[in-house]
């Protein structure tokens, strides 16, 4: 499966939602966010899953605790280096499809995902 065709997929999707992208594939020590992009109030951490389809389980349940706090921990730091009065928010943008594919992708947007 192509983790960047699906997370090019998910920014397009946001882009035509509205949200501006700040940075794709932010990587620091304690992970990677895939997708950092401004609307409205909100500075949005976005994590993006890519999958042919959820006959096996939604692609948001690959989202673990352990990962949460790894994309929290490095969203603190980008927080830290982009000093923003945005508020931030955490979403996952599940991306189901092939690249290639005639069909376009189905895309499920989760805002605020990891709760709260």
């Amino acid at each position: 499966m192509n983790g960047a065709w699906g997370e090019n997929a998910a920014r397009i999707y946001l882009e035509r939602k509205g949200y501006r992208t700040r940075e794709t594939n932010f990587r620091t020590r304690f992970g990677e966010i895939d997708i950092i992009a401004e609307h409205g109030e909100y500075i949005v951490f976005v994590e993006v899953k890519t999958r042919k389809n959820d006959r096996f389980a939604p692609a948001r349940a690959f989202v673990t605790p352990a990962k949460q706090q790894r994309i929290t921990a490095t969203a603190a730091l980008w927080l830290r280096q982009h000093p923003t009065g945005k508020q931030p928010r955490f979403d996952v943008v599940e991306v189901y499809g092939e690249q290639g594919a005639a069909q376009a992708p189905r895309i499920c947007h989760l805002e605020n995902a990891f709760g709260g």
